[in-house]
């Protein structure tokens, strides 16, 4: 079949997933916004320059491997593979099945996120396996799934915000992650919380700009100020939730005046957000990664949510409460099997009935299928330790910048007797591996999606890849037959994988069961859950809008859920002075490593910088546009100053994208929400000086 020379289909970078229309022309390959809901004709930076990726100079094209003389040399494909899976059986032999470890990227369609997790627990037998979308939204995960007894993004359309009178925004900055949004909020008033005053901040009716990690104090200040000023829905909190009490008791303590005190936000602003929300006929509280990226994340998006449900707002038509999910598939990354603890259509691992039902499909024994593994953070940090893995395989993600606390995981995959990176591009991670596997990307295959509203989009193929790229499902079948398993158990076809991946995910709260390709090639939105109710003629229209008839909690009522704030794992001193808080840019994604290659983004940031108060900078001997080395107790990196007037004086933002000397996360820290195992990205204690500074 020749390919085709336009297709429908969606944006390679963040979780909105805008709509896009790709065109074969002489010149290259092209891309126009479509009019889908998401976007609304709308594209950022990011996706207009979508196609430069496809062509890029230094695209992997061949398998690596590296040689006696420490160099990556071109091989051929059995050569490739044939390497890597005789390494796997060579070490596990040796040291058992768990020293093989799996780490994934929320950027895999979710054919390749189900492939690659029963790829991990049959045909490697390990419990270690997780992913990089730990890093994104799992404390919102864990926050959401305890108070709903459901966890997707945004239980509502995105076209639901436009109509709203009120939005509250906690760590979100759409402005500069996920432009085309800002259309939905172009008519709602504002309320953001931000330590820095981001693009987003600067369309707000109010900004909220507490301390670094302070962010769940003013969450129970602005619940006490709604309980104390008579702002609560009673009626929906007796008729529809349980644990108010419990919940009010610790929320009693946090008094306006008190969290003044640790936030630095004033009283007469957290009374004017509290009166913004409860006077809106419609509102929304969205949370992101500023939120979460705590080690109290988890109760942090909890103290956001009882807010939410003190107002009334969550499973109400045109209201409710909503995490801003990051990376493109991290929904569907992690409801197939990626992630630690979780089987597809989001069964827990440690579920007797769960494991039975994939044991099932899968053919194999329940009892030989691991149970929960390590997550993400900790499984790099024992790579080649004691215990931990001594191999490890990467498939679309970059650790060595992404990581947290990276100087400490550099020297981990260091460690390892084998690593092997299945990616498109170099990267970071790349450039340390063993053997690298050239992959399809994007406009080269066929695939779905799970945007953040839980939506299921059909990936659409435009053009055939580099001869000698294949695609991630084909590199599992050939790793798995060459480990020992039957090649039917590991299809290479991704309708055929998501037909499976159907039938894994019927019953669970993640149900797939009836959304099939030609339903999706038709144009219907599917949201997911869509059980097949077995009626060709009238089939499950999918679920836009969760909630609206009772949450998932078998008696139908959200939970409060009783937190209390405590202060970040590492709080600024005598050696350490300032906070440091990291983020993303508009220009940039995740890690670099695409957006990097693309010459119109990397002019518009080309570098790693830091902004910094004028007044902070002064003390520390530093002007604009000099480079400066920030400084924690775990690393060291190096930015650009920035002088900017609205940034806290006590705290300093980097963004995450660089690579080398730049990373800001050589920086950041190990501590982890002790439910959610988020690392503590958004808060670090540092000091500042000029990189001309050596020694002191």
């Amino acid at each position: 079949m020749p390919e085709p020379k336009t297709v429908a289909t969606h944006c390679p970078y963040c979780a909105l997933q805008c709509g896009t229309r790709l065109s074969r022309e002489r010149a290259g390959v092209t891309v126009r916004p479509s009019d889908f809901p998401v976007n609304k004709g709308g594209l950022c930076q990011k996706g207009w320059t979508a196609p430069t990726l496809l062509d890029t100079p230094d695209r992997l094209r061949h398998p690596l491997v590296r040689d006696a003389g420490g160099r990556l040399v071109p091989v051929d494909w059995d050569t490739a593979l044939d390497k890597v899976a005789g390494e796997l059986r060579r070490i596990q032999a040796a040291h058992g099945r768990d020293s093989v470890a799996v780490f994934g990227g929320g950027g895999l369609t979710n054919e390749k996120a189900y492939l690659l997790g029963k790829f991990a627990r049959v045909a490697l037998g390990t419990s270690q396996i997780d992913y990089n979308g730990r890093f994104c939204m799992s404390s919102a995960a864990a926050a959401g799934n305890a108070a709903f007894g459901l966890d997707r993004g945004l239980p509502f359309p995105v076209t639901d915000l436009g109509a709203a009178d009120v939005v509250l925004l906690a760590g979100a900055n759409p402005a500069e992650t996920m432009p085309p949004l800002m259309q939905h909020l172009a008519h709602p008033e504002l309320i953001v919380i931000d330590p820095r005053r981001s693009a987003t901040a600067e369309r707000a009716a109010l900004h909220l700009q507490p301390a670094p990690g302070t962010d769940l104090a003013l969450a129970l200040g602005l619940l006490h100020i709604a309980v104390v000023d008579g702002w609560t829905d009673t009626d929906y909190i007796r008729g529809r939730t349980t644990g108010f009490d419990a919940a009010w008791q610790l929320a009693l303590s946090w008094w306006p005046e008190r969290v003044e005190r640790v936030t630095g936000v004033a009283v007469s602003a957290q009374r004017t957000a509290v009166r913004m929300l409860a006077e809106a006929e419609r509102a929304h509280v969205l949370t992101g990664r500023g939120a979460e990226q705590h080690s109290k994340g988890s109760d942090t998006v909890a103290g956001f949510i009882n807010l939410a449900l003190a107002l009334g707002l969550p499973g109400r038509e045109g209201s409710g409460y909503g995490c801003l999910t990051g990376q493109g598939n991290g929904q569907g990354g992690r409801e197939h099997g990626q992630k630690a603890d979780q089987l597809p259509g989001y069964r827990m691992i440690t579920d007797p009935g769960s494991r039975e039902h994939i044991a099932r499909l899968w053919g194999v024994a329940a009892d030989s299928l691991p149970g929960p593994g390590r997550s993400a953070y900790e499984l790099l940090d024992a790579l080649g330790t004691e215990g931990g893995a001594r191999a490890l395989l990467v498939f679309g993600s970059n650790p060595a910048v992404s990581a947290p606390n990276a100087g400490h995981i550099t020297e981990r995959l260091s460690s390892l007797d084998l690593l092997v990176v299945a990616d498109f591009v170099p990267s970071e991670t790349t450039r340390m591996a063993d053997v690298v596997l050239p992959v399809t990307q994007w406009a080269e295959e066929d695939g779905t999606m799970t945007n953040l509203e839980g939506r299921i989009l059909r990936r659409r193929r435009l053009q055939v890849p580099p001869s000698h790229a294949r695609s991630d499902l084909e590199v599992l079948h050939g790793l798995a037959v060459r480990l020992g398993e039957p090649g039917h158990r590991y299809p290479t076809a991704p309708r055929e994988v998501f037909d499976e991946l159907r039938r894994a995910s019927a019953g669970g709260k993640a149900d797939y069961s009836g959304i099939t390709y030609d339903r999706l090639e038709s144009g219907e939105a599917l949201h997911w859950p869509c059980p097949d109710n077995q009626n060709p003629d009238a089939p499950h229209p999918g679920t836009p809008r969760l909630f609206l008839d009772g949450f998932a909690h078998p008696d139908g009522r959200a939970r409060f859920a009783a937190v209390d704030h405590r202060d970040a794992a590492e709080l600024p001193g005598t050696a350490f002075p300032l906070h440091a808080t990291t983020g993303r840019v508009l220009a940039q994604y995740q890690s670099g490593a695409q957006t990097r290659r693309i010459a119109e983004l990397n002019e518009a940031a080309p570098e790693s910088f830091m902004e910094i108060h004028p007044d902070t900078a002064d003390r520390a001997g530093l002007r604009d546009g000099a480079l400066a080395r920030v400084s924690s107790a775990r690393g060291e990196t190096v930015a650009r100053v920035r002088l900017v007037g609205t940034m806290r004086t006590d705290t300093v933002f980097l963004p995450f994208h660089f690579p080398d000397d730049e990373r800001a996360n050589l920086i950041t820290g190990d501590a982890l929400d002790p439910r959610s195992r988020m690392p503590e990205f958004k808060v670090s204690a540092v000091r500042v000086r000029s990189a001309d500074e050596v020694g002191r």
